[in-house]
């Protein structure tokens, strides 16, 4: 039975994933840092459920030592992620972009991820077929976003799209580090979430394929690479 625990779980593109890879036969935890929208979520799948936030240490090590006493971990799905779409100069205005907004979304984006994949670490280094999905962006492809005339071009914001780079970058790094290891990073594609307040034109059943594709890689499957749907993407 493969374990699996899916950060940002309670709603959007990771209970989509959860959903689905309960229906592949894993055995999934609804990461939530609601405790209560996390056991909602987690009954109306039949999963399991455990309390995690990403940017407190205290919070991801004890979810370490939960999930270690029920048996270990196979597969990471590190979903977690903010845009702060709607607040001010955010999204639109480049010269608004402050070092403290900067700071909020790494804080989860980046750091929130480096801090679970950390402390998750010795529980997949145990797992004979382990395997990490970090969920990134197109607007994380420099290529991409600095090809006129491509969608990720025309989007105006400075924060959110280096964060994911960053995520991009420490996926590389990581899977390098750790060969037996699958370790990829995914673009689900502009998905209607609460990220975007719902904006994106496909559906979470069309964003969450990439994540459950990769999360069910095998030992010689890729690692090191950033995948949509579609196949590799552009750094």
């Amino acid at each position: 039975m493969t374990t699996t625990l899916i950060t940002g779980a309670n709603k959007g593109l990771g209970h989509e994933t959860a959903r689905r890879l309960l229906a592949a036969g894993h055995t999934v935890y609804i990461g939530s840092r609601d405790a209560d929208r996390g056991r909602r979520a987690a009954e109306r799948l039949g999963a399991r459920t455990v309390l995690i936030d990403v940017t407190d240490d205290s919070s991801v090590a004890a979810a370490a030592k939960a999930i270690e006493a029920d048996g270990g971990l196979d597969v990471l799905v590190n979903n977690a992620g903010i845009e702060l779409r709607g607040q001010a100069n955010t999204v639109t205005d480049a010269a608004g972009t402050t070092a403290d907004l900067m700071r909020r979304l790494f804080e989860t984006n980046v750091f929130g991820l480096v801090r679970v994949t950390h402390a998750f670490l010795p529980l997949l280094q145990r797992s004979t077929a382990p395997v990490v999905v970090n969920v990134s962006s197109g607007l994380g492809s420099l290529t991409r976003v600095a090809t006129p005339g491509t969608p990720a071009y025309a989007y105006p914001g400075v924060a959110y799209p280096t964060s994911k780079a960053a995520v991009n970058m420490i996926t590389v790094q990581y899977a390098k580090a750790f060969p037996d290891m699958r370790i990829n990073a995914v673009e689900p594609g502009y998905t209607a979430t609460d990220l975007n307040g719902n904006t994106g034109t496909q559906t979470v059943e069309e964003g969450s394929e990439i994540i459950v594709r990769m999360a069910q890689v095998g030992p010689d499957g890729p690692t090191g690479g950033y995948f949509d749907a579609a196949g590799p993407l552009p750094w």
